[in-house]
């Protein structure tokens, strides 16, 4: 295709807009590619993927206190029995749909941590979102605690990458910000064939840098489209977009971000940090055979990344931890669903990851006015991730210095 038909179209056609968009302030996926070739990353250099759950994940039906005497009767219909769970010892058990973490934990590849939470919770997931992620509970600042992270490493965008279409806040520094490399379908208007973006990839003569970049980016979208149609995506996926969950963030193609992360691990990008999202999990009714088609969702994603990751050199020195704005209360509401409530689990897996169960079990006989009471600080749980996994000093970018021991 010759230059001048190049620039025709791409001042033209009708998917102009979100190319020049992503030449100008959002990254392609060939970009975070191009990171390989880096020398900056040093050979024991571990790798971060946060996985965020939107909506408020029930931490009493994903790590269930079967054992219990207050258990059932507060949670009623949604309670499990004994016998329903996998259990983990002689008071708690995993739900039924997380048997490939059951598996990880039996391997000590999979750490839970108990009672996770800050002081003064906020039942509002915007709020509650804002202080996890800027890790700032007295009040939330403008940047993200792996914003800061970044503004100390260096600060190209790419040290830091979210496959969404909006950069997230924690990701956002002072001084820099992470790289929002947006992967979805490809939708082309009427008469446009994936051969043309290609076509128009293609270097010309005499383009400016602008434009070359801009022409790139068609021919990123083919090939990000190609990788997302290559993932075997589960039925489950299908069945958790009909959840009865609200609409509060987070995206349902989970598998495929972690698929896209896997790649780019085994490219050996430069990339230390990666930020990816699972939705759907405000389930104020019919909470229980939702929640478990959602945690069967993140599970076959979760155990098929960790999985795929133990094979690898770059594979085994990558940490995933995941975490959700707040959990649910500890009473079932007259819906068979649960409202909103305050601490929860994290889960942190991979290789490196000395698996267990870390933190106090919550009492569910010494409530908060119906909330559980949190035992372990996420702040604590951030702090040993910037110290054993990203090589950083927690109270330089937390203002906390005090790490959970053991985990790593």
């Amino acid at each position: 295709m010759d230059a001048l038909t190049r620039r025709k179209f791409l001042i033209a056609s009708g998917v102009v807009g979100g190319a020049a968009l992503a030449a100008g302030s959002a990254w392609t996926l060939r970009d975070i590619f191009d990171t390989a070739t880096w020398d900056d990353r040093p050979g024991d250099a571990k790798t971060l993927v946060l996985v965020t759950l939107y909506g408020g994940n029930d931490g009493l039906a994903n790590v269930i206190p079967y054992a219990d005497k207050a258990y059932a009767p507060a949670r009623h219909e949604l309670a499990y029995k004994p016998e329903e769970v996998l259990k983990l010892d002689d008071t708690l058990g995993l739900n039924p749909g997380l048997a490939g973490l059951k598996r990880l934990y039996d391997a000590k590849k999979l750490a839970i941590v108990r009672g996770v939470g800050y002081p003064k919770p906020d039942h509002s997931h915007f709020r509650s979102m804002d202080i996890w992620q800027t890790a700032q509970p007295d009040q939330p600042g403008n940047t993200g605690w792996l914003g800061r992270w970044l503004d100390t490493f260096g600060g190209d965008p790419r040290h830091a990458v979210s496959f969404e279409p909006v950069l997230p806040p924690l990701l956002a520094g002072t001084t820099t910000a992470g790289a929002a490399v947006p992967v979805s379908g490809l939708a082309l208007p009427g008469g446009v064939k994936p051969e043309m973006l290609t076509a128009l990839g293609k270097p010309s003569d005499g383009e400016s840098p602008l434009q070359a970049r801009a022409a790139r980016a068609f021919a990123d979208l083919v090939e990000v489209d190609a990788l997302i149609h290559s993932v075997d995506e589960s039925g489950a996926s299908d069945e958790a977009s009909s959840s009865s969950g609200t609409a509060t963030g987070g995206r349902s193609d989970l598998k495929t971000q972690l698929d896209l992360v896997a790649r780019c691990v085994e490219a050996g990008v430069a990339t230390r940090v990666f930020s990816v999202s699972l939705g759907g999990f405000d389930l104020h009714a019919e909470e229980r055979n939702s929640q478990e088609i959602l945690l069967k969702l993140l599970d076959g994603a979760l155990t098929g990344f960790a999985e795929r990751m133990a094979r690898t050199e770059a594979g085994r020195k990558v940490v995933v931890a995941v975490y959700s704005e707040f959990g649910r209360r500890v009473a079932a509401n007259g819906s068979d669903g649960t409202d909103h409530g305050t601490a929860s689990n994290m889960f942190i897996l991979g290789s490196p990851v000395r698996g267990g169960l870390y933190g106090e079990q919550p009492s569910l006989a010494d409530l908060d006015n119906g909330d559980l009471k949190f035992t372990t600080d996420f702040r604590s749980v951030y702090a040993t991730l910037l110290r054993d996994v990203l090589d950083a000093d927690p109270e330089r970018i937390l203002g906390y210095k005090t790490p959970l021991e053991g985990i790593l």
